[in-house]
């Protein structure tokens, strides 16, 4: 099953500044102004090795300029590798839904495997632009710079005991974010510490909660390596941040769908349409809307908000399940049971005629976090509508991973994200 080992971290010096200035968000949600404040924060913010641009001249690809600036960094020590093989526990303090959480686990490297193995399995869809992007990053640099967020379960606690155990201690580096979350490392190269835990790990499965991207990247850069280069070695692995699903202080936001560019929208024959599967409760103020929502979801009930402007907000709950196996039937229960599943195919799909094609290449669909952005739009006329829906439960993604199924792309948004620099994994010396 899951085989996990240490490795000798890759991490910022003394000499580089103080690590709140050095550390960025996952690449894919900074923006080209953000990615500016934060060099301007700091020089060697990670930022200029995971998310690249041309700034040593158009004759020198991104990915080339990444790999340049990462030797420099080493030679002039701003980076370095522990002497010591070891694991690195990573703790995330925040606040969500209204109270206070904590998350904590480990990041080590774990060998990459097909998915058809079932050891590494994957809940959601992936986009092929986005996999070039970080194989030909990976291909210049060697290097992992950013973690994947992985799921196990440990039903025993007797993983997370030992983590836990293992931190008690002051960590070894510490910084508050942005957005007012907490992030926390301990280096953990106690032999005996490190062989306990890959022992327990190793009849486990692991779940992919952020990060399909950069793992089918692992293994398409396996291959690489195999066919291509004298090396292979620790090209096997890829470095993740694992916790156990039965953290109580997970937390998974939603992601709402914005419907925009259709040809023709007419909210009382949408209704209409929807009445054959959905009980409709229109004209909602947008507190009784999203009161409607939280309730529905507390009640298990398959529902979402359909919002069209001027403060018209549609609360449409699933009548009966059978539905979805009628029109799904070669999936399983567990995809089909997802709110997300349940508007793509009876609303999206049927509805408005956005195919899978269309929403892969969000012709007609978009995603967001931001209930608020996703209503601006809409009241803004840059879209139809929007569907504000509930977050997707942890054990749903299991069960949806165990049946090998995949949830459609946007599916979930597991908050905080990690932070990227405090650890990275240099693949080849």
């Amino acid at each position: 099953m899951a085989e996990i080992k240490p490795f000798k971290g890759l991490r910022y010096t003394e000499k580089a500044g103080e690590i709140k200035n050095l550390c960025c968000p996952p690449y894919d949600i900074v923006s080209g102004e953000q990615r500016q404040k934060l060099i301007e924060k700091n020089e060697y913010n990670i930022i200029r090795l995971e998310l690249p641009t041309t700034e040593a001249g158009e004759d020198i690809t991104p990915y080339r300029e990444a790999a340049g600036t990462l030797r420099s960094w080493i030679n002039d020590s701003v980076l370095k590798r522990d002497e010591k093989e070891g694991i690195y526990i990573y703790e995330m303090e925040f606040s969500a839904f209204g109270k206070s959480h904590k998350v904590k686990g480990f990041v080590s490297l774990v060998k990459a495997e097909p998915f058809e193995k079932g050891i590494i399995l994957p809940h959601e869809e992936t986009l092929s632009k986005a996999k070039a992007d970080r194989f030909n990053l990976m291909k210049a640099t060697g290097c992992n710079f950013s973690q994947i967020y992985s799921l196990y379960t440990d039903e025993d606690g007797s993983v997370f005991d030992i983590i836990k155990k293992a931190s008690e201690k002051a960590p070894t580096g510490e910084f508050s974010d942005d957005e007012n979350v907490i992030h926390r490392m301990w280096v953990v190269d106690d032999p005996f510490i490190i062989k306990s835990i890959a022992e327990k790990m190793a009849d486990k499965k692991l779940y992919i909660a952020d990060g399909h991207h950069r793992y089918e990247t692992a293994l398409n850069y396996r291959s690489y390596v195999r066919d291509n280069l004298d090396e292979t070695g620790s090209s096997d692995y890829v470095t993740m941040m694992l916790v156990n699903m039965e953290n109580d202080g997970l937390a998974v936001f939603p992601t709402h769908r914005i419907v925009r560019g259709l040809k023709s929208f007419d909210y009382k024959g949408v209704c209409e349409r929807c009445s054959e599967y959905f009980e409709i409760t229109p004209y909602l103020n947008r507190e009784k809307g999203e009161t409607g929502l939280e309730e529905a979801y507390k009640n298990g009930e398959k529902a979402f908000v359909m919002f069209i402007g001027d403060n018209n907000y549609t609360l449409l709950k699933l009548k009966d399940c059978s539905v979805m196996a009628e029109l799904l039937p070669d999936k399983s229960e567990a995809l089909r049971g997802l709110d997300v599943s349940v508007l793509h195919t009876l609303i999206l799909e049927r509805i408005f005629g956005i195919d899978k094609e269309n929403m892969a290449k969000q012709i007609n669909l978009t995603y967001t976090r931001s209930a608020d952005e996703a209503l601006a739009e809409v009241d803004g006329q840059r879209a139809n509508c929007c569907f504000l829906l509930n977050p997707t439960r942890v054990e749903e993604i299991k069960n949806v991973a165990a049946a090998g199924e995949k949830m459609p792309q946007k599916s979930t948004y597991f908050y905080p994200k990690l932070t990227t620099g405090l650890v990275m994994n240099k693949i080849f010396d």
